[in-house]
């Protein structure tokens, strides 16, 4: 055939532009040349398409193809109306729909649950929560989802500015001349010089200095004491020490040169005359500061203005009252060191450019380590008792002024807080993979322990409830994505519904199709004996299948079923207990009838036994947790049994409310139909009640 086609190719095309067949061709051969050059050979391409097209087309229609397979291998002695009333879903997915109780759902694959075909009822969720989700432990671990309790924390609201250290203005003294004269001499001739206070630091020529000391000893010859009076006084505002003029006046002789001596300890930051220069009244000579206390003048926010309340602002001069507000420095040329100091102004005006206000700092300076100029970063730790909204909600409620008063203030991380712009959402776990969008009110941004941000609780969480603090939008995302996955599945969509549960009530029916579904995933041979044995050893009133597939153990070399896994630690506890209860036929037991060995003092001691193991079990519970549990007493999925028989009870929370459990099996039946189980809690109340 590829002879065929190379001949076909090389064949010339005839005087009217047709193409013929090779001419050694012929009959049958001829028929198959015009076959595989028409169709093999023009049409491969198109085969090709015509696949693409095909798998499209089965891609496309699957659904279609699906349930046209259901119905042909539909039971033909299946009832037409039984399935009709009832339909399977997916409780993550609600969208995904099926007529079959057999098939899984195809995106999570978990087993779909039934209810009532139109049986959609939404419930308003609790006040407060705004969403629920469920979550696979897989899609958690993945997630990176951890979980951490609502507790009290020392915070304290940190405000970090950045500002100069410049010199105390009340410390910077001015030293000017008080006479006509000239300058003889400087002492003190170098700026940055430092002087002790008295110190001489200039000596200047005055003529009109010697005029009033010579008029002075004129007085003091005569005896004229106004006038020597007078003389002093002048003396004194020219900047004569008393003893300098009780020197003069004793001495007898004039002085024409006055000693200008520094008002203060500290450096000479100005100079303004040189030797020799004549000076009139008035004339500034030197600037003088004292480092021992500087200021820092730094920029704020005006969004943090509220948290510096006027009362905590310390007056210099005054006496320091008993909690002002303190802040720390630190400056680049002394990373490591930290300088102490009170807020000690508010500037009353914002700067209209940068939006800051300006606040002064004042800090002791020893060893005159911060010099002016020098760029300073400044925190503030205002303590919870000085911010206003907490005060405000802690006087509302009544409650946690003690905490409050001890910088203790309810909160959480900020990694666990969603600010959608409209409000605040914490994500809370009320069940392992079961989680709560909670709205709740906030204060502002603090810092705790380990440099770790906190948000101050103000409504909508209390002490010890769990919250998401990673993974948190990642569990938000999964809430927005499929906001009917936790809606359905949990009874609630954030709507005002009918208030009808979205879970249909189990009946005899549900039981027995589960128990018998549960039961045909064993072997044959293991089926069979779990179907004689009907009940669990550990607990009598639990059918094999009713929480799952039966658990099997070998004691004593006798196969025995139990319902569950939290049964085994009882069951092989006492082992030949265990096997008389599987031997032991049910129709003729009682609680009143005696022991297999018939000895009451035997059975006596066992039920002592089993109280002192309820009591430990339940002591292992919080205070609150126990005292819950013995006023509940009884599992509301099995009956009879007692909480705490099993092991400690799980704390459950059901729409809401506390509810406890026996055991891990028992988890599942509670969550899956949470109006029975609140009804059994409430009927076992009103049984209480009335014995």
């Amino acid at each position: 055939m590829t002879d065929s086609h190379d001949k076909a190719s090389q064949q010339p095309l005839d005087d009217e532009g047709g193409l013929h067949a090779p001419p050694e061709l012929t009959g049958w051969r001829e028929i198959w040349w015009w076959f595989d050059f028409l169709i093999l050979v023009k049409l491969a391409r198109l085969r090709f398409i015509a696949v693409l097209v095909a798998i499209g087309a089965v891609i496309t229609q699957w659904d279609n193809l699906a349930a046209h397979y259901d119905k042909w291998t539909r039971d033909p002695n299946a009832h037409p109306g039984a399935a009709s009333d009832v339909e399977w879903f997916c409780p993550m997915h609600p969208s995904v729909i099926r007529d079959n109780p057999k098939d899984k759902c195809p995106i999570c694959f978990m087993p779909l649950s039934k209810r009532k075909k139109g049986d959609v009822h939404e419930e308003a969720l609790p006040a407060g929560v705004v969403n629920r989700v469920q979550l696979s432990p897989y899609r958690v671990v993945l997630a990176g989802i951890n979980t951490y309790p609502v507790d009290y924390q020392q915070l304290s609201k940190e405000i970090t500015a950045v500002g100069y250290v410049e010199f105390n203005e009340r410390q910077v003294k001015n030293v000017s001349a008080r006479v006509k004269g000239r300058i003889d001499t400087l002492v003190v001739n170098e700026t940055g010089q430092t002087v002790d206070e008295g110190d001489v630091l200039a000596a200047l020529y005055s003529p009109e200095l010697n005029v009033t000391v010579q008029n002075l000893l004129d007085a003091q010859k005569r005896g004229n004491r106004e006038l020597v009076e007078s003389g002093k006084n002048r003396l004194a505002l020219l900047g004569i020490s008393e003893d300098q003029v009780n020197e003069v006046l004793k001495t007898g002789k004039g002085n024409s040169h006055l000693k200008i001596r520094s008002p203060i300890s500290g450096h000479v930051i100005k100079k303004y005359v040189r030797e020799g220069q004549y000076v009139d009244e008035g004339t500034p000579l030197y600037d003088i500061a004292d480092l021992s206390t500087v200021w820092i003048q730094a920029q704020i926010y005006e969004d943090d203005l509220a948290f510096l309340p006027a009362e905590q602002v310390h007056k210099p001069g005054s006496r320091l009252f008993d909690d002002p507000l303190r802040i720390t420095a630190t400056t680049r040329a002394y990373p490591d060191e930290e300088f102490h100091g009170l807020l000690t102004f508010i500037y009353p005006h914002v700067d209209q450019e940068t939006r800051t206000v300006t606040v002064r700092f004042e800090l002791n300076n020893p060893g005159h380590r911060l010099r002016p100029g020098t760029t300073a970063t400044v925190r503030i730790k205002v303590p919870p008792r000085e911010i206003y909204v907490l005060k405000q909600a802690v006087d509302a409620e009544g409650a946690g002024r003690e905490m409050l008063e001890q910088g203790m203030v309810l909160a959480v991380p900020e990694t666990s807080v969603i600010d959608t712009g409209t409000q605040t959402i914490v994500y809370r776990q009320t069940l392992p993979g079961i989680y709560e969008g909670v709205r709740v009110d906030l204060g502002p941004r603090m810092s705790g322990p380990d440099d770790v941000t906190y948000f101050p609780v103000l409504r909508g969480l209390e002490p010890a409830e769990l919250v998401v603090t990673a993974g948190s939008f990642l569990v938000d995302a999964e809430t927005r994505l499929n906001p009917a996955a936790g809606s359905i599945y949990f009874g609630g969509s954030g709507t005002k519904g009918s208030g009808g549960s979205t879970v249909r009530p189990s009946t005899p029916e549900d039981s027995d199709r589960k128990i018998k579904d549960a039961l045909a995933r064993l072997p044959p041979a293991d089926r069979a004996i779990a179907e004689r044995q009907k009940f669990c050893p550990v607990l009598p009133d639990s059918r094999l299948g009713s929480m799952g597939v039966p658990v099997k153990l070998n004691i004593a070399g006798e196969t025995v079923f139990l319902c569950c896994n939290g049964c085994k630690a009882d069951a092989l506890k006492d082992e030949q207990a265990t096997l008389a209860k599987v031997r032991k036929p049910r129709p003729g037991s009682s609680a009143g009838a005696p022991s297999a060995t018939g000895r009451p003092a035997e059975k006596e001691s066992r039920e002592a036994r089993a109280e002192r193991e309820i009591r430990e079990a339940l002591a292992e519970l919080s205070p609150e947790d126990r005292a819950l549990a013995e006023s509940q007493r009884f599992c509301p999925v099995l009956a009879d049994s007692r909480l705490g028989s099993m092991g400690t009870p799980i704390k459950l929370m059901v729409q809401g409310r506390p509810v406890f459990i026996c055991c891990e099996g028992c988890q599942k039946r509670a969550l899956e139909n949470p109006v029975a189980t609140l009804q059994a809690l409430e009927r076992e109340q009103r049984k209480k009640k009335s014995e």
